[in-house]
């Protein structure tokens, strides 16, 4: 007799928000369940503003939009956006612009 177990169980990855991202939200990091297969870095952007949908989204977009991204600590192109599987385990970081003066 043979069992048959669901691959399908949700993956988790840690999200770490600085600068504007980080005030935007009030947090500074969180843990996100994603699909298990098949779920790009480029599909994060949607998924956070959906995740946080009470704030104010459009705010959030633009900062996203204008950051760049890291996973596991590798800065990550913007041409390679739909080529980063994130997987269980994945830290990613939102890099925002900085300006000074």
């Amino acid at each position: 007799m043979s069992s048959t177990f669901s691959t399908n169980s949700p993956a988790y990855i840690t999200v770490l928000y600085f600068a504007a991202a980080s005030t935007t939200l009030g947090i500074s990091e969180e843990l996100i369940s994603i699909p298990s297969d098949g779920f790009y870095l480029f599909q994060l952007t949607d998924l956070l503003i959906e995740r946080h949908s009470l704030s104010d989204g459009d705010t959030l977009r633009k900062v996203l939009d204008s950051s760049q991204w890291s996973v596991n600590a590798e800065m990550v192109d913007d041409e390679d956006l739909t080529k980063v599987e994130l997987k269980d385990g994945m830290e990613v970081a939102v890099i925002c612009p900085v300006s000074g003066g």
